[in-house]
C-alpha cells in the first residue's frame, strides 16, 4: 500500500477519533434513565445525593450535588480504554471501525473491474480523499442533525454545548445529509459522477451501522421496550424490567441484512452500472430496517414527532428517505 494511502487514511481516522471517540451517548439518544426515572435536560429527581454514588452503573461527574443534568452523568461501561484523562469510548471506536472498513470496501469495489460496465469511475487511490470528505460529513452532519432534530431548544439555550461532542449526541439522519453534501463537493472537485460516488458510499454504510449498533448495545443505550420474550435482557440504568435487545435487532437489520442485499445488487445484479440504484436501494432498505427496529425500541413521548408508540421520530425521519429511494431507483431504471 502506498505511503500516501496510509497517510490519508490516518488523517481521516484521527479526525473521527478526535471528534467522537470521547462521545458518551449514541445517536438519537436524548434520555438518561436512573433507577427507572427518565432525565432529559431537567434537574435530577434526587438533589443532594452524595457525589460518586452509582445508580445502576451511572455515575456523577459533576462537582455539584444540586441542579444535576443528564450530561452530569457518565456510564463507566461506555469507556473502552482509559489513558489518564483521555477516555476512548466504544461508540468512538465504532465510528473508526466503520470508516476504516468502509474505506477498504470502497477500494475493493473500485478495484473489481467486473462490477463496472467500462472503466471504474475513479482510481482506487482517489477513495483515500473520499474517506476524508465522508468523515467530515459524518461528524459535522451527525452533530448538526442531533442539535436540530432532537434537542433544538436545549442547544438554543446552551449554544456552547453544540461543540461539546464529548457529552454525546449524534444523529444518523443528520450524518447522512452531511455525508451526502460532503460527497457532492468531493465529486465536483474530482470530476466524478455524483450518483456513482453516492452508490459507492451507500454500499459501505451498513458496515458502520453494524458497529454503531453494537456499541449502543455495549453501552446499554437506546434500549428496547419491556417484554417477556425468552431472550429479553435487563439493561443497567433502565430499571429492573427485561427489555428487547433492540440494538441487536437493528445491528442485524441495518447492518448485516442491508449489507448483504446491497452486496447482491453490486456483485450479482450489475447495479453499479445504473448510477443511483444502489443509493436508492440503501435508502429504502434503511428506512424499512430502522422503522422495524423502532417498534422494539423504548418509546420517547417527549419528542415532537412521537405521535404515538408506533409512530416515532425515527420512523417519521425515515419516510423522506423511503420516498427518495423509490425516486432514485425509478430514475436509475429508466432507459438511457
Amino acid at each position: 500500500m502506498r505511503k500516501t494511502t496510509l497517510t490519508t487514511a490516518s488523517a481521516a481516522l484521527f479526525l473521527a477519533a478526535g471528534a467522537v471517540a470521547t462521545a458518551g451517548q449514541g445517536p438519537d439518544d436524548d434520555r438518561l434513565v436512573i433507577d427507572g426515572v427518565e432525565i432529559v435536560t431537567e434537574v435530577a429527581p434526587a438533589p443532594g445525593v452524595p457525589l460518586e454514588r452509582v445508580y445502576s452503573g451511572w455515575r456523577f461527574r459533576s462537582d455539584e450535588t444540586q441542579g444535576l443534568q443528564a450530561d452530569d452523568f457518565e456510564n463507566p461501561a461506555m469507556v473502552a480504554i482509559s489513558l489518564g484523562p483521555i477516555s476512548v469510548r466504544w461508540y468512538g471506536l465504532a465510528y473508526m471501525a466503520g470508516l476504516l472498513l468502509g474505506w477498504w470496501y470502497i477500494r475493493r469495489l473500485l478495484a473489481n473491474r467486473r462490477l463496472w460496465p467500462g472503466e471504474p469511475p475513479m482510481a482506487v487511490a482517489t477513495a483515500d480523499d473520499m474517506l476524508i470528505w465522508a468523515t467530515a460529513g459524518v461528524v459535522l452532519g451527525g452533530r448538526t442533525g442531533y442539535v436540530l432534530f432532537y434537542q433544538p431548544l436545549y442547544y438554543l439555550a446552551n449554544p456552547l454545548e453544540i461543540f461539546a461532542l464529548w457529552h454525546g449526541g449524534m444523529s444518523f439522519h443528520g450524518g447522512l445529509l452531511g455525508t451526502a453534501l460532503a460527497l457532492y463537493i468531493f465529486a465536483r472537485r474530482n470530476g466524478v459522477p455524483y450518483l456513482t460516488v453516492m452508490d459507492l458510499g451507500s454500499a459501505a454504510v451498513p458496515i458502520g451501522l453494524f458497529f454503531g449498533r453494537i456499541a449502543n448495545f455495549i453501552n446499554g443505550e437506546l434500549v428496547g421496550r419491556v417484554t417477556d420474550v425468552p431472550w429479553a435482557m435487563v439493561f443497567p440504568g433502565a430499571g429492573p424490567a427485561p427489555r428487547h435487545p433492540s440494538q441487536l435487532y437493528e445491528a442485524s437489520l441495518e447492518g448485516i441484512a442491508l449489507f448483504l442485499v446491497l452486496r447482491f445488487l453490486t456483485h450479482r445484479a450489475g447495479a453499479l452500472a445504473r448510477p443511483g440504484f444502489v443509493t436508492g436501494a440503501f435508502l429504502i432498505g434503511y428506512a424499512l430496517a430502522r422503522s422495524t427496529g423502532e417498534l422494539f425500541r423504548q418509546y420517547d413521548p417527549t419528542h415532537i414527532f412521537s405521535l404515538n408508540p408506533w409512530i416515532t421520530p425515527g420512523i417519521v425521519y425515515s419516510i423522506p428517505m423511503l420516498a427518495l429511494g423509490l425516486v432514485l431507483i425509478w430514475l436509475a431504471r429508466r432507459p438511457a
